[in-house]
């Protein structure tokens, strides 16, 4: 009995711990991200400017929840970083943050540092 206890531990409550672990932290992390983008939806940047692009990031929190998040405003499609040049217009903005894993025994399957993207689209 001992032998199918320790088996039962190793091979499946351990893995499954350690998508849970991973698991919920994605979704700290990615929730993070939303809430950035939930409190920037209102106030978004002049994106031809680059003095107010510069000012809306530095008006940005730098972490959340716990999360250091950083911003990037992009324009066009396929998007290059702004400011705007000519007549492209802001398109989308992408907030991103990372976070750390150290996995009892899926090490060689989940990510130790991942990193989560967060995209939102100008209204």
């Amino acid at each position: 009995m001992p032998i199918v206890w320790l088996f039962l531990m190793m091979s499946v409550l351990l893995p499954l711990a350690d998508l849970a672990i991973a698991g919920v932290k994605f979704s700290s992390a990615y929730q993070a991200l939303r809430d950035m983008g939930q409190r920037t939806q209102y106030s978004t940047p002049d994106a031809t400017d680059p003095n107010s692009i510069t000012n809306w990031k530095s008006s940005l929190p730098t972490t959340v929840d716990g999360y250091t998040v950083s911003a990037k405003v992009y324009c066009g499609d396929p998007g290059t970083e702004a400011p705007c040049a000519g007549t492209t217009w802001p398109k989308y903005y992408i907030f991103s943050t990372s976070f750390t894993l150290s996995p009892m025994v899926l090490g060689s399957v989940l990510c130790s540092t991942c990193s989560v993207n967060y995209l939102q689209r100008f209204q």
